[in-house]
């Protein structure tokens, strides 16, 4: 490596993505259900009682909405439009017994989780039988997870929004062992690179760099608020198992990812299969 490639490679290796927090405006918040006016008004009690005021505004408006409001996607749509929340809540499978099978969300939450910008609380569906001891009562775990933790600003504000007073906020990065290990693969069979030293080397740059955002977040966060405890989880491992495993061992109350994705009209990378696997908490696709 000539002295100009060193001289560049440490100059990159010292560049830091640091966090700047980003306040959410949550003042009007939609709960959609496909039930009679009772029951999406206890649904929406629900959701009152889970949020609990934390993370909305001082006077945020709540709008329950039954299932004989909508019965299309379109019309569904055409109803997030005229109302314009900050918030939607729902649960998966409206308006089908597909609950029954944990193979999609629904058309009508995979269509409204994409088609809109709007958050969407995603709760477990209420005669599923499937929600955690814990899950409902309130917000004082909340876990931040995506593949590219660092420099997601919006997605750190958001979940560090939700938390309860004196809760915690897990910020999770965990690194893909199979792609780690498919690229050592191949770099063990290019002569010119000792694989030993590769293989430390850049797992230590892929761990560093999201540890290092997180330490950003946490000294933003200690000032704005310091009521709360904010945690590192930086691990390479199979994605969706260690996810799983962080929320049983942690009791998470809800889990907070990114969906969108700006290349395609499917989920962002790993959210789909989480989304899918992850059933008994709740959920906000932003």
């Amino acid at each position: 490596m000539s002295r100009i490639d060193q001289f560049e490679s440490v100059f990159r290796a010292a560049g830091r993505t640091v966090f700047g927090y980003e306040p959410i405006a949550l003042g009007r918040v939609l709960v959609v259900t496909d039930l009679d006016a009772d029951g999406a008004a206890r649904i929406g009690g629900q959701v009152g009682e889970f949020l609990d005021q934390h993370g909305l505004d001082a006077n945020a408006h709540q709008r329950n909405v039954s299932g004989v409001e909508f019965s299309t996607v379109k019309g569904l749509l055409d109803l997030v439009e005229a109302e314009t929340p900050d918030l939607i809540c729902t649960y998966r499978h409206l308006h089908s017994e597909a609950w029954h099978w944990p193979f999609s969300l629904g058309e009508y939450v995979d269509v409204l989780a994409q088609a809109t910008t709007t958050p969407v609380l995603l709760l477990p569906h209420p005669e599923a039988g499937r929600i955690a001891d814990h899950a409902m009562q309130d917000t004082g775990v909340v876990m931040a997870m995506t593949d590219h933790l660092a420099g997601d600003q919006r997605l750190v504000s958001f979940a560090a929004q939700m938390v309860d007073r004196d809760g915690r906020l897990l910020l999770t990065h965990v690194e893909d062992g199979h792609t780690f290990e498919r690229y050592m693969e191949v770099i063990s069979k290019l002569p010119r690179i000792d694989t030993d030293e590769a293989s430390q080397d850049i797992l230590q740059q892929l761990l560093e760099e999201p540890q290092q955002y997180i330490d950003s977040c946490r000294q933003v966060l200690a000032e704005t608020r310091p009521d709360m405890t904010v945690e590192a989880v930086v691990k390479v491992g199979h994605r969706l198992a260690e996810y799983s495993q962080l929320i049983e061992e942690h009791e998470v109350d809800l889990l907070v990812l990114n969906t969108k994705d700006a290349e395609q009209f499917a989920m962002h990378g790993i959210a789909y299969p989480v989304v899918m696997e992850l059933r008994q908490i709740p959920l906000l696709l932003i």
